[in-house]
């Protein structure tokens, strides 16, 4: 700023006045000390301003990198934080840095408040996390611990999908789960509820996996071993999410299985990838618009006001079918 000063023949307390766009400066000398500012690259610091005054307005996000429903999420919380006046920085999870080092970091960048996307942390980690800063978990209710919560009816949305293979005539409807990535365990716990509701029961099958290609590939490579020791596939399978789901369509699309002439696949979360496959994924939407906005207005409103208890939105989830459902062969 004292450069500026000096170039454009003001006080320092003038340009002062200009950056904070405060009266006391004609329109003439604003023109020019902007004017100056610009040949000589200087930008006004926010966020050292902001830290002057003890707030940073900046929420932290936490994600995974490989998770394409967090790419969607993390598009979403942008334009959200931007309207009410906060900047968003990124911490991402990957090999070799786990969560706890990713939240770390946002909190020291000194963020005022964390999202966590799909956290995977004890609950006594997520509660501990909860009382040290604000907190919001989206995409996993985390009981008993102090943080706010954002995530999908999981049951609802796997109701919604086993009624639609169920109606289209399918008995061997296999369960690929998620091990435990975030919303696995009531998932898993719906498909076998309705396995149970629909009288199948002997025809349940839980195969463990995690939410990633490999755990589909993997399940893909299970059922055609056993395929070709004489075990017959499944008619249908609910992947625990879309990259598994993606993962088991390559495998079975390599062995030459038709999908869904031979095997109906369905995924869940309606990521932005499951619309670029060569045959459309049938998959349970989560509106990633919705849980980012109710993240961010959580995360604002407990900076700015006083939420005594932690609070949880729930939203519905969709079944969208598109081209990987269909009826059994004979059905």
């Amino acid at each position: 700023m004292a450069d500026v000063a000096e170039k454009a023949g003001v006080s320092r307390a003038l340009v002062s006045i200009v950056f904070r766009d405060q009266p006391g400066a004609s329109p003439q000398t604003r023109d020019r000390v902007l004017r100056v500012a610009d040949e000589i690259g200087y930008r006004p610091d926010s966020a050292a301003r902001l830290l002057a005054r003890g707030r940073s307005r900046t929420l932290g996000v936490m994600f995974t990198v490989r998770q394409p429903f967090h790419a969607d999420l993390v598009e979403a919380i942008y334009p959200e934080a931007e309207r009410l006046g906060y900047d968003v920085l990124l911490s991402a999870t990957a090999q070799g840095r786990g969560e706890a080092k990713a939240v770390e970091a946002l909190l020291g960048h000194r963020c005022e408040a964390v999202i966590l996307l799909g956290p995977d942390a004890q609950p006594a980690d997520v509660d501990a996390l909860g009382h040290r800063t604000v907190a919001v978990s989206v995409g996993r209710r985390v009981p008993h611990a102090r943080v706010d919560s954002v995530h999908t009816a999981e049951g609802k949305g796997v109701r919604q999908a086993m009624e639609h293979l169920v109606e289209l005539g399918h008995r061997g409807i296999v369960h690929i789960d998620g091990g435990r990535g975030p919303g696995s365990a009531e998932r898993r716990r719906a498909y076998r509820a309705a396995m149970r509701r629909h009288g199948l029961e002997p025809e349940l099958r839980v195969i463990p996996g995690e939410h990633t290609e490999q755990s589909g590939i993997d399940a893909g490579r299970l059922l055609l071993a056993e395929r070709d020791h004489g075990r017959p596939l499944p008619t249908a399978v609910l992947a625990g999410n879309d990259r598994c789901a993606m993962g088991l369509l390559m495998t079975l699309a390599h062995a030459g299985v038709e999908v869904p002439r031979d095997l109906s696949v369905v995924g869940y979360d309606d990521s932005h990838l499951s619309h670029l496959m060569p045959i459309g994924l049938t998959t349970v939407r989560q509106d990633a618009v919705l849980m980012a906005e109710y993240a961010v207005r959580f995360a604002v409103e407990r900076l700015e006001n006083t939420v005594p208890e932690p609070r949880e939105a729930v939203l519905d989830p969709k079944l969208t079918v598109r081209g990987t459902s269909g009826p059994p062969t004979g059905g």
